[in-house]
């Protein structure tokens, strides 16, 4: 029946991470002992004082439509935000809100990209950029990059990857899914190639921001002469556990601002209003709350690095943040591992489900066919086993 939907549906990807998950799901639920590293959800609970918020506007009678892009109070919280952690001067009627950061990207791609225009991913690049890109008519530029080069796409590259046709880049710092992190020497090297081109703008992606084991942390928006071509996407979902609550934002010039929330009124309109809410209490809260949690994904993070060194074949970068291993695989493709012929990381991110009984997601989603992405936002013990049962389904 697929000739009844339009061809904008019939041409759009499903989400790898979304279908591995899924996957997963379905087989735990048919009785096998799945570990899923599939998901990059936070494997803890939303903070209480978070929470607290969220029961105090219900008791409020915050029920009602919401402004389209926001609370107004709750953009004047992230503008403190913006300022406190990124140095960066925006005002209320620069912020939008989102039902998460993914509909801020949609939104941006809508307003920005006209069919034809070029965007530049660094690969790997989050899974979803590619297909929201496409749908705006765009035509998604992969640059790529690899483990040795720590997946940083190099002032070279970038130069070599503009055309007349490039409108924008999209990244994400620190990255899902190499966890890379792009530091201001980094972003000023990129930036001295855009001073070049004043007509590209620029998403940074910064939603992982605070899951940083970097010490530093850098947003090209804050680098003289890219706070007017630059769109700032956040949210709370991943440094407060909040994935359920659907709260993203951007910060942008006003009229990119204004132009997504003219798309959001039509689509959307406000977002939730408990939600919002809540998320005041968490961006008005000093980082150092999530202290904890950083904590304990720092040690996962030299968990798995380790853990992933013990096996024969993998080559993967050192994380500087979020929640995610991406090693490169190639060297098993063309093997035949227990009777199955391993041609690309598809194969073999399926080859784990089924004989490890270990979910991943192939790196072809992520514009990098040589490696996997797992997710280590689960226990160490889980880890520990997901790791134990991946070489022996190696070995």
């Amino acid at each position: 029946m697929n000739h009844l939907l339009s061809d904008r549906i019939n041409e759009l990807s499903t989400s790898q991470t979304l279908a591995m998950a899924a996957l997963a799901r379905e087989l735990k639920a048919q009785g096998k002992d799945i570990i899923s590293l599939s998901l990059g959800e936070p494997d803890f609970n939303t903070p209480d004082f978070v929470k607290e918020a969220a029961k105090k506007a219900i008791d409020q009678n915050y029920s009602t439509y919401t402004p389209v892009d926001g609370y107004v109070d709750l953009k004047e919280a992230i503008c403190r935000k913006f300022k406190r952690d990124n140095n960066l001067d925006y005002q209320p009627a620069n912020i939008v809100v989102s039902t998460g950061a993914k509909q801020s990207l949609y939104n941006i791609a809508q307003v920005m990209i006209n069919p034809g225009d070029e965007v530049i991913l660094p690969a790997p690049y989050w899974v979803s950029y590619y297909e929201i890109i496409k749908m705006a008519g765009g035509i998604p530029v992969e640059v790529p990059t690899s483990v040795e080069s720590n997946f940083k796409m190099t002032p070279a590259q970038l130069e070599a990857a503009i055309t007349p046709s490039t409108k924008m880049i999209w990244y994400s710092s620190p990255c899902n899914p190499s966890g890379s992190v792009y530091n201001r020497e980094e972003l000023t090297a990129l930036v001295a190639v855009l001073e070049k081109y004043p007509n590209i703008f620029v998403v940074s992606d910064e939603i992982y921001e605070h899951i940083n084991f970097a010490g530093t942390f850098c947003s090209i928006a804050s680098i003289p002469g890219m706070l007017e071509r630059t769109i700032t996407v956040n949210g709370v979902a991943k440094a407060f556990a909040m994935t359920g609550w659907r709260i993203g934002y951007i910060g942008a010039p006003e009229f990119i601002a204004k132009a997504c929330t003219k798309m959001q009124g039509q689509v959307t309109s406000g977002a939730n209003s408990i939600a919002q809410r809540a998320t005041i209490a968490a961006v008005d809260a000093d980082p150092s709350v999530l202290k904890d949690m950083v904590q304990a994904f720092y040690s996962r993070r030299d968990l798995v690095v380790q853990l992933a060194q013990e096996i024969p074949g993998l080559k993967a970068n050192v994380p500087e943040g979020a929640f995610y291993l991406f090693p490169d695989v190639s060297y098993y493709f063309g093997k035949t591992l227990r009777g199955t012929l391993i041609k690309n990381a598809d194969d073999f991110s399926m080859y784990l489900l089924s004989e490890a009984n270990v979910a991943t997601v192939t790196g072809d989603a992520f514009g990098n066919p040589n490696c996997i992405r797992l997710s280590y936002a689960t226990s160490e013990d889980l880890l520990i086993e997901a790791f134990k049962r991946i070489k022996e389904a190696l070995t």
